[in-house]
């Protein structure tokens, strides 16, 4: 099984995230893409997420007609903080066997040595990165404490968007539409919960 994992906040899942996910299954012929929302995210502590069940909800409904997505509670069901290195050892657990990749942007890339053990999670799955534009990573560092990094990183071309988690709260909060910027049973669920508000 060919296995990519897209983990985050997804506080909401959008249409970046969704466009980003189908690059990475298209590119890397992957069976399976999970949707994996973290508890607590140790990088985001200073600020409050939203409910873990309303994120998983707004995930599961995002996914539903994608064919190949899933959500994974792999992090909601259990004590964080939460780590990705954490997440794949039990994702490997899950599936064994499964040819894993850990897909993330390159923006993410360059925070990648702030992570818990990055050489741990160069053990455990391949990095399916998407390139971000502005986003440079300082190779020099990368490699010199992952000396392996570029041979178990795939680069996925996936269509450009400026859409974050963060202009669309702001914009709820504003008044202001996010059509567009998020499937529509997503943004439903935004206004019946009145979430971001």
């Amino acid at each position: 099984m060919r296995l990519g994992i897209l983990g985050g906040t997804f506080d909401p899942p959008h249409n970046g995230h969704l466009l980003v996910a189908r690059a990475a299954h298209t590119t890397l012929a992957l069976d399976r893409v999970l949707f994996a929302p973290a508890g607590v995210q140790p990088l985001k502590q200073g600020r409050l997420l939203t409910p873990p069940e309303a994120r998983a909800e707004m995930v599961a409904l995002a996914i539903a007609d994608f064919p190949g997505f899933e959500l994974s509670r792999i992090d909601l069901d259990r004590p964080g903080p939460h780590y990705t290195v954490d997440l794949l050892r039990i994702a490997s657990g899950l599936f064994p066997g499964a040819d894993t990749w850990f897909i993330m942007g390159n923006d993410s890339l360059s925070d990648l040595l702030r992570w818990r053990d990055p050489r741990g999670i160069l053990e455990q799955a391949r990095l399916a990165v998407v390139r971000r534009p502005g986003a440079s990573p300082d190779w020099d560092a990368l490699e010199s404490a992952l000396p392996d990094l570029r041979a178990r990183l795939d680069w996925i071309d996936a269509p450009l968007t400026d859409v974050t988690g963060h202009d669309i709260r702001r914009r709820v909060r504003q008044g202001l539409g996010i059509d567009g910027m998020v499937p529509p049973i997503v943004a439903q669920y935004i206004v019946d919960r009145r979430l971001y508000v």
